[in-house]
């Protein structure tokens, strides 16, 4: 039997030191955020396989990770970069995409036992996720760059695309819209109740009414959700929202 190591072997692990201190404006930096949360969560799950357990936890969120940041990312890309390359580096970024949604999705299916694995295959999968998410995105910045002159190329979210840090601040339990931008905190909350598990609850909490949050959601997934009032203000507002298992 070959004995597999569990060891993270990705060529570049950044840290918070690497973050920028203000929102991305390069797609670089974009990148190592994405990364990073990557990375974070693959390490959890590695350290768990380590100690003989199944990584149920980790992989649940390692796989919503990929689902709602890298392969929307992705998808932002390809919608606001790829117009202004070349037709061929276009379909070649494509394809590297192609093969993230895919391994995204073996990630899904594994977290809900659709794909039967040993830990140590799964440690696998994930080691090959990382390093596959983090040498094509040195090698889509510096094909996209080659194709502007050398210049910096703009993140995503300083064209309109998705701002990844609504996760860090959305994922979990309890969602503060205060701890968000005011311009953004409808809509990061939106993000977040779209993307629950059937049967899961979150609990917004906001100094301003939460209307707008459940009048959105309802419009974009009517009878997918239980809204209950737990403080109706005036100084705050507090509201569970339950993901029904069937809409009615």
């Amino acid at each position: 039997m070959t004995a597999v190591s569990l060891t993270p072997p990705w060529e570049h692990q950044p840290g918070p030191a690497d973050l920028p201190a203000r929102p991305a404006l390069t797609l670089a930096e974009e990148h190592v955020l994405v990364l990073w949360q990557v990375m974070t969560s693959a390490e959890k799950l590695v350290t768990a396989a380590e100690q003989g357990r199944w990584p149920g936890a980790e992989l649940t969120a390692l796989a919503g990770y990929a689902r709602a940041e890298v392969l929307r990312q992705a998808s932002d890309e390809e919608a606001l970069l790829f117009p202004g390359v070349p037709a061929q580096t276009a379909a070649r970024l494509a394809r590297d995409h192609v093969r993230l949604r895919a391994a995204a999705e073996l990630l899904t299916r594994a977290a809900a036992g659709e794909q039967p694995m040993a830990p140590a295959q799964l440690t696998v999968v994930v080691r090959d996720f990382v390093t596959q998410l983090e040498r094509h995105q040195r090698n889509e910045e510096n094909l996209l760059a080659s194709g502007r002159g050398g210049q910096r190329v703009p993140a995503t979210v300083a064209l309109g695309g998705h701002p990844h840090e609504w996760y860090l601040l959305t994922e979990g339990p309890v969602v503060d819209l205060d701890e968000l931008p005011p311009e953004q905190a409808v809509t990061a909350a939106v993000d977040r109740l779209l993307r629950m598990r059937r049967g899961e609850q979150v609990e917004l909490q906001s100094a301003t009414h939460l209307d707008q949050v459940w009048r959105e959601t309802s419009e974009l997934c009517p009878g997918g959700y239980q809204f209950t009032a737990l403080q109706d203000g005036p100084a705050r507002w507090r509201m569970q929202v339950t993901r029904r298992q069937a809409a009615i």
